[in-house]
């Protein structure tokens, strides 16, 4: 089925649900990059075992791809002095929820009660700040069908996926915030920043929390 090996397929077979594809997920280590920039595919993450946030959410979406759902993921963007974050998308009773591979304490699974994928994106706002508090969610894009890229191969490859990367940044994005929103925010206080703290695999030199 789609190219994919036999013993590959069967793993996909088992993650028939988004809850499974997430537990799965959060089983792998976080992809910290050691030795430079990499977007694995999903054939890469099973044999490597560890995933950032692309990876994951394109491993997500080609495993709901596999159990009838449409591969769509959905970038989330930040301001300039920090990262971007990207999930993959489910719907379930006319709702929409997301796949997340994180690190953070917060920026993780959202269950299918969001209307619409704006509500969506805005649900990761208030947790989505630096450890200064600054909160920076500034936009989110529509949902991409990973579709679009099978003349590519991205199901069964074990190259790297960069051209759905560079694909999200031409894609149009919607505003979370108008000018006067963002002169408004409050920084999150102590509290948060404390829990902010909190990772799920430890890295020797912290870099992010995404």
């Amino acid at each position: 089925m789609f190219g994919l090996p036999a013993k590959e397929l069967q793993i996909f077979k088992k993650l028939n649900t988004p809850k499974k594809i997430q537990d799965f997920l959060d089983t792998l280590p976080k992809n910290f990059e050691e030795g430079g920039e990499t977007y694995y595919s999903p054939l890469t993450v099973l044999e490597k075992r560890k995933a950032h946030c692309v990876e994951g959410a394109v491993f997500a979406a080609l495993a709901l791809r596999l159990h009838g759902q449409p591969p769509l993921i959905m970038d989330l963007t930040a301001t300039d002095d920090d990262l971007d974050h990207v999930v993959a998308l489910y719907k379930k009773f006319g709702c929409w929820g997301a796949i997340s591979k994180t690190n953070h304490a917060v920026l993780r699974f959202r269950e299918p009660v969001y209307k619409n994928i704006r509500e969506l994106a805005l649900s990761y706002f208030h947790e989505y700040f630096d450890d200064n508090g600054k909160k920076n969610l500034r936009s989110f894009s529509g949902p991409v069908n990973l579709k679009r890229f099978d003349k590519l191969g991205w199901m069964a490859t074990t190259d790297g996926i960069d051209y759905i990367v560079e694909y999200l940044f031409k894609v149009r994005h919607y505003p979370i915030l108008s000018r006067a929103q963002i002169r408004n925010l409050r920084r999150a206080d102590q509290v948060e920043i404390k829990a902010g703290e909190i990772v799920e695999w430890p890295e020797k030199k912290k870099r992010c929390k995404i």
